[in-house]
């Protein structure tokens, strides 16, 4: 249990650290002035990291539950699959759904895309490379995380 919420919080952190670096570069800043009307003018960074710690501990319950069945024999392999799952899922569908609704750059939904896929991918490797499957342990058929 102590692995699986370092690891979660680690994953949180890095969840965060990414979204920073990826949208407050210089040619994020220039993509996403399509969202100027909309956008905040500021960001409560508690709640910012809040948020990520919180989704830094879903994915690594996610990872866990779903390690058997993750392609590969490696954590790497696992991990990626799982990242490379998550971005569909949390981006693929995002972007998609903007494309069809909102009258958004092509270059903006693509770096969007391609942002997404490399943090998506991170994340995974990093919870294929630490959580490992030792740590899950059935219980009267409760999975449970040790």
């Amino acid at each position: 249990m102590l692995r699986y919420l370092i690891v979660s919080i680690f994953g949180g952190l890095l969840f965060g650290v990414m979204d920073a670096v990826i949208n407050n570069n210089s040619l994020a800043l220039k993509l996403f002035q399509v969202y100027q009307p909309i956008a905040k003018t500021s960001v409560n960074s508690l709640a910012g990291i809040s948020i990520d710690i919180f989704f830094g501990l879903v994915m690594a319950g996610l990872f866990i539950q779903l390690h058997k069945k993750l392609p590969g024999q490696s954590g790497f392999v696992k991990g990626l699959s799982f990242g490379l799952m998550a971005w569909f899922f949390r981006v693929v569908m995002q972007t998609a759904s903007s494309w069809m609704m909102f009258n958004i750059p092509g270059d903006t939904l693509i770096y969007g895309l391609l942002t997404g896929l490399v943090e998506m991918a991170v994340i995974g490797i990093f919870l294929g490379l630490t959580l490992k499957p030792k740590a899950i342990a059935v219980y009267k058929g409760r999975s449970q995380v040790f």
